[in-house]
């Protein structure tokens, strides 16, 4: 046999070889494939949803509180009623510039979305005819609970959650020192939760 005819019977089979290491996966494989990502991304959304809301919990609190501070710092002193008139639009004005809170609405009557929840709102009104003041917020997940309560007790004299059809818990009062773990307890499963934070 010829040197030429040898080295053409070789250079086959390496192109054989080549072929069969250059095959894809078959459809069976990438099936299973796919299964496990979509069960692994079924099983990590919800979690990924609670670390995100977490996250937000400190600087959505601090916010809060710094709204609580330059309210009672400007009230009028020597009044009975320094907040009368306190509204929603007092505390859109401070967070519209802020990458945290949702400002939409007019400046009359603003929506304020607060992230912790779906759809959750901040609504702030006067409390006790003026003398005080309340920050609620609606539709809070239990991811934030009781984080956010731990961050707020510092600034607020009265602290409520009411679960989404329960009853009011009183989680902070004159009579009853806040306990991170009744406010945990307190909290419903779900963007489910509403807190209310009152100060004077």
């Amino acid at each position: 046999m010829s040197y030429f005819a040898l080295a053409s019977r070789a250079g086959f089979g390496d192109r054989r070889r080549r072929l069969s290491r250059q095959r894809g996966f078959s459809l069976i494989e990438v099936s299973i494939v796919t299964a496990i990502v979509l069960l692994l991304a079924i099983i990590g959304i919800p979690a990924i949803g609670s670390y995100v809301v977490e996250n937000k919990v400190p600087k959505i609190g601090e916010e809060m509180a710094r709204f609580i501070l330059q309210t009672k710092v400007n009230a009028p002193s020597g009044s009975t009623t320094p907040y009368a008139g306190i509204g929603t639009p007092n505390f859109a004005n401070q967070v519209r510039e802020s990458s945290l809170f949702s400002v939409s609405g007019s400046d009359a009557a603003p929506t304020v979305l607060h992230g912790l929840g779906n759809s959750g709102e901040v609504t702030v009104a006067e409390a006790s005819a003026g003398a005080a003041f309340a920050i609620t917020l609606s539709k809070v997940n239990n991811a934030a609970c009781p984080s956010i309560a731990s961050v707020m007790q510092r600034v607020s004299d009265i602290m409520t959650i009411t679960p989404e059809g329960g009853t009011a818990a009183v989680i902070k009062d004159n009579t009853t020192a806040y306990s991170a773990l009744t406010a945990e307890a307190s909290c419903a499963k779900g963007d489910a939760n509403q807190f209310v934070f009152t100060a004077s």
